[in-house]
């Protein structure tokens, strides 16, 4: 079993920035698919981000692409969401997820959604205001 657990949501103002953290636990691998997904009130979950760890490939959305970078560090088993230049519509909860089954090129590739997913967090609320 794996245990996400992220953190580093706030309330901040248009423009600004936020860093999250995902802290994963349990039987983790050096080569699987992490992600960061979002979810509006009244919308779908959406993929916003994603990395195959141990070749570090990303994908990411067109909305966040140029402002969010993804990364890992292996040592400490955890992924970030580095959120600059926030707007109001990046308002959200944030979540993590891991799969071991997807392949690089679907990880990297952006080819998979929310239901490919196995293993998630219990979330964390970004609110960006103008």
């Amino acid at each position: 079993q794996v245990q996400l657990v992220e953190s580093g949501g706030d309330s901040v103002q248009a423009g600004g920035s936020l860093r999250l953290s995902c802290a994963a636990s349990g039987a983790t691998y050096n080569n699987n698919c992490m992600g960061w997904f979002r979810q509006a009130p009244g919308k779908e979950r959406e993929v916003v981000a994603s990395i195959y760890t141990g070749y570090r490939s990303t994908y990411y959305a067109d909305s966040v692409k140029g402002r969010f970078t993804i990364s890992q560090d292996s040592a400490k088993n955890t992924m970030y969401l580095q959120m600059n230049s926030l707007k109001p519509e990046d308002t959200a909860v944030y979540y993590c997820a891991a799969d071991f089954r997807q392949s690089r090129y679907r990880c990297s590739g952006g080819y998979f959604s929310a239901q490919d997913f196995g293993y998630w967090g219990q979330g964390t609320q970004v609110a960006v205001s103008s």
